[in-house]
């Protein structure tokens, strides 16, 4: 059995050493696409302290977001590692403090410019890396629970922490390539069929020219007239699970079901729901109870079935519809990797306004990664997630060395990724310029380094 070591001396003087290696990819690729000059020449307001730029405040916040280093007081290790800074092109790192405070500012006075510039980059990556024939909206909802007195947290439905105070935001995600399309951020008692018209009415209104079908996804939260007559006016298409009142359960017994999978039975009708404007196509999908049935809340149990219900305009079959709303199923996977690996459940201040900044600087990073793995990552790691994805190329212990003045950066030797690392880093290098990113002029202080050599010792 081999012994650990019994005389290990520790020193610290290693020169050049960083965990984050990666973030040469990641600097690169923000490069290609233009951010820092378009946050230099948009998101532009009066600060009493220039030590740092608007748009390397804004890296600062992204870049620990999109690294999983989690709240803005775990930034400090940031603090002291000049690798990174150099890597990201920062002149240092601000403090937790700085950070806080300026997330303050930027609340107030640069956060609609931050999501308009937000909006037209999702515009054009919607057409990358062609247009879509067919846009899917996915809307959700998910419960921020908060451990304090936050502005504008209220008791509402938490499903999880009764009783608890808590935000309120509403998403909606691009179903093919999992963008997050658009979100707000509302007080935790806010019903989403108070606020969902504003939200669709943006969504459609970003929407790029030429997409000639939408459909739209949505639980039960969703189920209310005015927001599928709106659907109906824009000419979409949706897919929403109805809420089983008495008269609609009473309708079920009645029906004539037919097999359409194993285990399945699916039937549908015409139902005029109290209060509508006329009546609807409605699906049914019966399933026998299993012998420990799942609790899911859109599903009513009548005799030995369970029965889900959608009203929807779509023309597919009962089993067609189901396995479609059924993909709906990626969006709670991204609520919850935003929730665990991009800190959206932390709550960094006492001050909404700050609050619903962060909310979007969280969407922002998770765009941006997402964009990077589409458009830079290697076809074989396409399909994985992005925590993994951050794993294998982020998170990589790497020395920056300067041999003959030429900056290197040196992979750890049993880094088995290597050929992939620089893989991307060549297909950066290709990335055609986004339209709506064109280079703006940004002062030379705020122009990050470009590492020229990138080695892995063997």
């Amino acid at each position: 059995m081999r012994r650990g070591p019994r005389n290990l001396r520790i020193s610290s003087d290693g020169i050049g050493l960083t965990a984050f290696g990666g973030v040469a990819l990641l600097h690169a690729f923000l490069q290609s696409v233009g951010l820092r000059g378009q946050l230099y020449r948009h998101v532009r307001f009066a600060q009493r302290n220039n030590d740092y730029a608007i748009s390397e405040m804004i890296e600062a916040l992204l870049y620990p977001l999109i690294l999983g280093l989690g709240r803005i007081e775990t930034t400090e290790p940031l603090r002291h590692n000049g690798v990174f800074q150099y890597l990201a092109g920062l002149p240092d790192y601000p403090q937790a403090t700085t950070l806080r405070r300026f997330l303050q500012r930027l609340a107030r006075q640069g956060r609609d410019k931050l999501v308009a510039l937000h909006d037209r980059w999702r515009q054009e990556m919607l057409s990358r890396p062609r247009r879509p024939r067919t846009v899917i909206f996915d809307l959700d909802t998910t419960v921020l629970t908060v451990y304090g007195r936050q502005r504008h947290s209220a008791v509402g439905f938490n499903p999880k922490k009764h009783g608890r105070r808590s935000y309120l935001p509403l998403l909606c995600f691009e179903g093919q390539s999992r963008d997050v399309f658009y979100g707000s951020y509302h007080p935790g008692d806010t019903h989403p069929c108070a606020v969902i018209e504003p939200l669709l009415e943006d969504v459609f209104g970003k929407l790029p020219e030429g997409v000639p079908q939408v459909r739209v996804r949505a639980d039960g939260a969703f189920y209310d007239h005015d927001i599928i007559e709106f659907i109906e006016k824009r000419r979409a298409f949706y897919v929403i699970v109805a809420r089983l009142t008495r008269r609609l359960q009473n309708r079920l017994g009645g029906l004539r079901y037919r097999r359409v999978s194993r285990g399945v039975w699916g039937a549908e009708l015409q139902y005029y729901p109290y209060g509508w404007d006329g009546p609807r196509r409605f699906a049914v999908i019966r399933r026998p109870i299993p012998e420990e049935p799942s609790a899911q809340l859109h599903l009513f149990q009548m005799g030995r079935y369970t029965y889900q219900v959608f009203v929807t305009n779509l023309g597919l079959t009962p089993l067609n519809l189901w396995r479609f709303y059924n993909r709906r199923a990626t969006a709670e996977l991204i609520i919850r990797e935003l929730k665990e690996a991009y800190s959206l459940g932390k709550i960094p201040t006492q001050d909404f306004a700050a609050n619903e900044c962060f909310f979007q600087i969280a969407l922002l990073a998770y765009n941006l990664l997402n964009w990077f793995k589409r458009l830079c990552v290697p076809p074989r790691w396409q399909r994985t997630t992005l925590q993994r994805l951050r794993q294998r190329f982020l998170v990589v212990p790497a020395q920056l060395v300067r041999p003959a003045g030429v900056p290197t950066l040196r992979l750890a030797p049993g880094y088995v990724y290597a050929e992939d690392f620089l893989n991307v880093l060549k297909r950066i290098k290709h990335l055609t310029p986004l339209q709506n990113m064109t280079k703006a002029s940004v002062p030379n202080r705020s122009r990050g380094h470009s590492v020229t050599r990138l080695a892995s010792k063997n």
